[in-house]
């Protein structure tokens, strides 16, 4: 008799309600039919039986569908397959295995579990290995509704205790958010493996509660398990946010255990680099950094970043200069730790460099970060009409972290004209805080427009605004 169903799940039968999302599967059989049937049609023999030892259409399904290198290929072999009905004969759940493992691989996440659903269509139920694969797809789309039901499904099979299937739930809820049902999940299987306290160390480290995982961590090695690499990352990543330096120490000791001593992994050697910026010794970050036999863009960006967060900007700019010189390409966050660095050291005509290279050198199209600094960056120099050209010219809106940094711009230089026209934008993004009336207070006290102060005080007033204690508008003073 199947355990019975966690009172947090509904009894939803995966069969009987497919969610909105993935309504698009008869669209998707419909573009796949309209692909020219000459692609394959030579590799795909349908006039052989199953017993056919040369050309055996079930190993020709596999080899095909795993050399796929790109979502057109992909799209192609399964056509193909849907055209030729091979999976009527080789129905086996391994072959619509590969399948949605495929569309999963080449992130296309909605089509993978529009092959699951047309595998529950032919009647055949998922497996321990269909599950896992599944659920990946599932947290890739944020198909929650889709999710609650394999759970339940799961349940109903006896799948929901093993090690993969249970992982894979502990992710879906983490990265919903629903992290009371993730603990549920690991809590209701008393007979855990390693890669369920991994699930849920990780998913509590990237849902942002670093001292829950910090926490999960010490009640594994109290069971007596051996951590690994992989929570080692998840276990450091948390420290790091902390900035817990004594507790990096005692985690550096438990991660050079968990490394691979022929070789250590590099994603547990770029946690470590961050880790030890974000704890404040960019010293001890660059001896991790510099015993590493082979570093990638991350390696050079924890640097980066590292330094720039501390204010140690001609370290962040030369370390800059060491990864172009190596080769390794930057990436987007690689250029916010640069033209941060620009900022925490006043750099004006460097972070112009660097930002036009970002787009012009390296083809990178700056985001939100990148033209918050070069915002900040050119407010801190007084330098308001460049700042208040490049918001114009951003092809996305301004938040109130941009228009901050330049509302405390204005107040340091006593921009009245700029301080103004920041103050109308972020009383449209944010009309319930109340900071943005004490700055624009200040600036005109500052420059002694003593009739414009009453007219403000009179405002806030009348929309009986109370300042929060503790509480005003982020501005960048130095």
């Amino acid at each position: 008799m199947s355990p019975p169903i966690p009172h947090f799940l509904h009894r939803i039968s995966i069969f009987s309600q497919i969610p909105k999302c993935l309504t698009i599967f008869p669209h998707l059989n419909h573009s796949l039919s309209s692909i020219p049937s000459t692609y394959l049609d030579s590799q795909f023999p349908t006039n052989q039986g199953p017993q056919d030892s040369i050309h055996d259409p079930a190993k020709i399904i596999a080899t095909q569908v795993s050399n796929c290198r790109n979502l057109l290929e992909l799209n192609q072999v399964y056509a193909q397959i849907v055209r030729t009905q091979l999976l009527d004969l080789y129905s086996a759940p391994f072959h619509w295995n590969n399948i949605i493992r495929s569309y999963t691989r080449l992130d296309a996440p909605d089509k993978a579990l529009c092959v699951y659903v047309a595998m529950s269509r032919a009647g055949l139920l998922p497996d321990s290995y269909t599950l896992p694969i599944v659920l990946k797809s599932v947290c890739q789309f944020l198909a929650t509704e889709f999710g609650r039901q394999l759970h339940s499904l799961a349940i109903r099979i006896g799948l929901e205790s093993n090690e993969y299937c249970e992982s894979g739930f502990i992710n879906l809820y983490s990265k919903l958010g629903e992290f009371r049902n993730a603990r549920k999940v690991f809590e209701q299987n008393r007979d855990r493996k390693l890669g369920s306290w991994n699930a849920i160390i990780g998913g509590l480290s990237q849902g942002g509660r670093a001292k829950e995982a910090i926490g999960m961590f010490l009640e594994l090695k109290k069971c007596g398990f051996l951590p690994d690499d992989v929570t080692m990352l998840s276990v450091t990543s948390a420290s790091g946010s902390l900035g817990d330096l004594d507790l990096a120490l005692q985690l550096h000791k438990c991660a050079f255990q968990a490394m691979p001593i022929e070789k250590p992994g590099i994603l547990l050697s770029n946690s470590l680099i961050d880790m030890y910026g974000k704890c404040g010794r960019t010293d001890l970050a660059y001896k991790v950094f510099s015993r590493m036999e082979e570093r990638n863009v991350s390696s050079w960006t924890s640097m980066i970043v590292g330094y720039a967060m501390h204010g140690h900007v001609n370290e962040a700019i030369d370390c800059f200069q060491c990864m172009r010189e190596a080769g390794v390409k930057p990436n987007h966050v690689t250029f916010v730790g640069v033209l941060s660095a620009c900022v925490h050291g006043g750099a004006v005509q460097e972070g112009k460099y660097y930002f036009h290279m970002m787009k012009n050198a390296y083809g990178i199209l700056p985001q939100l970060q990148h033209y918050g600094c070069m915002v900040d960056l050119l407010g801190r120099a007084g330098l308001f009409e460049e700042a208040r050209e490049i918001i114009l010219g951003m092809p996305m809106k301004a938040n109130s972290i941009i228009w901050g940094c330049l509302m405390g711009a204005c107040e340091k230089y006593g921009n009245v004209k700029i301080g103004e026209w920041v103050a109308k934008h972020l009383q449209e993004l944010e009309p319930w805080n109340d900071g943005v009336y004490v700055v624009l207070s200040n600036i005109y006290a500052g420059r002694g427009l003593w009739k414009e102060v009453e007219m403000v005080r009179e405002v806030m007033k009348q929309s009986r605004l109370v300042k929060i204690p503790g509480y005003s508008l982020a501005t960048n003073s130095k």
